[in-house]
């Protein structure tokens, strides 16, 4: 890189820092501010939550659907920031002895991913008070990282850049949207939203510095390896519909047929590849960062992949 370039780089680290400090926040003091949820309320939006596509759901059920999907939602941004910060303090070791303006923006990255993981275990607990009993999310934090963790630091990036941008198009166009959403739910993503950011701007920045280092067939092994932790994340997502889908057909006051309980798992699928893969790989900056990096054939194959998780019928539903 020369000098113009790198003078730019810490210019834009130089930033995060200065937005870090602005719009830091408390858990308690912004955030849940001594509030409960409320089970008459949305946990997420309709769009997110695809209430349209659930045909033979009643209003109320379907809001019972949008507090199964935006408790979920939390706990899988809880699961996901556990190998977000893990990555971002391994490297940071890359700039302790260079460039300390690019040190503080990752160290600030990792304490706020710390405090994301904590605010996302208080939501799932006050969460549970609204809700039956029943619910599960299995995941193991630590197992899920380890996996991801033993792929490429460019794959780690690529997916990483795509979950934070995908949480501010969320925010953006559906959660901050919604009059009808519980508006701790509301603030919950709004405070979160605000400092995954700068996040974003730090993983493109990072994985723009892998890259420059990684040999072509390092890239293309790498291209694998994101396509395989796409397949990873939907392995999750899958089970997890499953599990939330039995869940609501459990506590919802009446009995499904198994025609109509199929219907909730596979809308809830839907709903789940939407939120957690589709929306952040269709995202314009993640598709230009990507195809930035990447040769047409790599970009065929990652665009394949995706293909086989997104039937026509349901992106119209979306």
């Amino acid at each position: 890189m020369n000098a113009i370039g790198k003078i730019l780089e810490t210019n834009r680290y130089a930033r995060c820092v200065e937005t870090s400090k602005r719009v830091r926040w408390d858990i308690d003091k912004d955030v849940i501010q001594g509030r409960l949820f409320d089970p008459s309320q949305k946990f997420l939006p309709e769009g997110l939550a695809l209430a349209d596509a659930f045909a033979t759901l009643s209003p109320n059920e379907k809001r019972f659907v949008s507090q199964i999907q935006g408790r979920t939602y939390a706990n899988v941004f809880g699961l996901v920031e556990r190998f977000i910060n893990a990555k971002v303090l391994e490297l940071s070791h890359d700039h302790w002895f260079g460039d300390q303006v690019a040190l503080e923006a990752l160290v600030r990255f990792s304490d706020e991913e710390l405090k994301h993981q904590a605010l996302f275990r208080r939501v799932e607990a006050l969460i549970s008070e609204a809700m039956p009993a029943g619910y599960s999310f299995s995941w193991n934090p630590n197992d899920v990282a380890a996996v991801v963790l033993g792929k490429s630091s460019w794959a780690v990036l690529a997916l990483t850049l795509h979950i934070e941008l995908f949480t501010q198009a969320h925010y953006r166009e559906s959660i901050r949207q919604d009059p009808e959403l519980s508006e701790l739910a509301r603030d919950v993503f709004r405070f979160h939203w605000r400092e995954e950011c700068q996040h974003a701007i730090m993983d493109e920045l990072e994985w723009r510095r892998v890259d420059a280092a990684t040999t072509p067939e390092a890239r293309d092994s790498a291209v694998d390896e994101l396509i395989e932790l796409v397949g990873a994340v939907d392995s999750i997502v899958t089970a997890q519909a499953s599990a939330d889908s039995r869940y609501f057909t459990a506590t919802c006051g009446r009995r499904l047929d198994a025609t109509s309980a199929e219907a909730v798992q596979q809308t809830m699928l839907a709903a789940y590849r939407l939120q957690y893969i589709l929306s952040g790989a269709r995202h314009p900056h993640f598709a230009a960062a990507l195809a930035s990096m990447t040769t047409e054939s790599q970009q065929a194959r990652i665009h394949a992949a995706l293909a086989a998780l997104a039937p026509p019928q349901m992106l119209n539903a979306a």
